[in-house]
C-alpha cells in the first residue's frame, strides 16, 4: 500500500465517523429540545396549581371567619332567649 491509499482510507474512515457524530449530535439536540418543553410545561402547571392553592386557602380562611361569626351570633341569640325566660 502506498501513502495515497492509506490517506484515502483514513479520510474515508474519518468522514464516516464525522457523519455518525453529526447524526448522534442531532438526535441529542432534538431530545434536549423536547425535554426543555416538558420542563416549561411543568413550570406552568406548578404555577397554576400554586395559584389555585392560594385561592383555596383564602376561601377557607373566609369560610372559617364566617363560621366564627355565626357561632358568636348563636351565643348572642341564646343569651337573649335565656333573658326572655326560655330555654335555648
Amino acid at each position: 500500500m502506498d501513502a495515497a491509499t492509506v490517506t484515502a482510507i483514513a479520510a474515508l474512515i474519518g468522514s464516516l465517523l464525522a457523519g455518525g457524530g453529526a447524526v448522534y449530535g442531532h438526535r441529542i439536540a432534538g431530545r434536549t429540545q423536547r425535554e426543555g418543553g416538558v420542563i416549561g410545561g411543568y413550570d406552568t402547571l406548578t404555577g397554576r396549581l400554586e395559584a389555585r392553592l392560594e385561592k383555596a386557602e383564602a376561601s377557607q380562611t373566609a369560610a372559617e371567619t364566617r363560621a366564627k361569626a355565626a357561632e358568636s351570633e348563636i351565643v348572642r341569640l341564646q343569651r337573649i332567649v335565656v333573658q326572655l325566660g326560655g330555654t335555648p
